[in-house]
C-alpha cells in the first residue's frame, strides 16, 4: 500500500541552528533516509522551501486568487514529504516513528494513497 509522509516541524527552530547543529541534524536525516531506502520502496521524497517562499491560491472572480505565504498559520510547517510502498498502516507508523525530528516535537501525519481502478481503452 501507497502511503504520503507529511513532515511537519517548527521552521523557525531550524533557522535558528548553528551551523554545526545544523550539520548533525542533517546526517540524522541521511541516516534515517539510507535506513528508509534499505527497508521500504521509496517512490518519492523531497523538502520543502520555507513557508515565506510558499503561494496560497484560491477561487476569486473572475479568476484565481494567489497570495503570499501559506494557508494557515501553525506551531508545526510543512517541511516534506516522503511518498513510500509499505505493508500496511503499522509499517508506515514505524518508519514514520524513526524520523530525526519526533524527538525534538516535530510530527508526521500519514495518509493512503487512494487507488482508482482505470478503465482501458479500447
Amino acid at each position: 500500500m501507497k502511503y504520503l509522509m507529511l513532515i511537519y516541524d517548527n521552521e523557525q527552530a531550524h533557522m535558528s541552528m548553528s551551523p554545526e547543529e545544523m550539520s548533525n541534524t542533517m546526517a540524522l536525516w541521511d541516516n534515517y533516509m539510507d535506513d528508509l531506502q534499505k527497508n521500504v520502496k521509496v517512490l518519492a521524497g523531497e523538502a520543502l522551501q520555507p513557508t515565506m517562499t510558499a503561494t496560497t491560491v484560491r477561487a476569486g472572480n473572475p479568476a484565481p486568487l494567489a497570495t503570499d505565504g501559506p494557508f494557515a498559520e501553525t506551531k508545526e510547517q510543512l517541511g516534506g514529504f516522503f511518498l513510500i510502498e509499505a505493508t500496511d498502516l503499522d509499517d508506515a507508523i514505524v518508519w514514520a516513528g524513526k524520523m530525526p525530528h519526533i524527538a525534538s516535537g516535530g510530527t508526521v501525519e500519514i495518509r493512503p494513497i487512494m487507488e482508482f481502478e482505470r478503465e482501458s481503452a479500447g
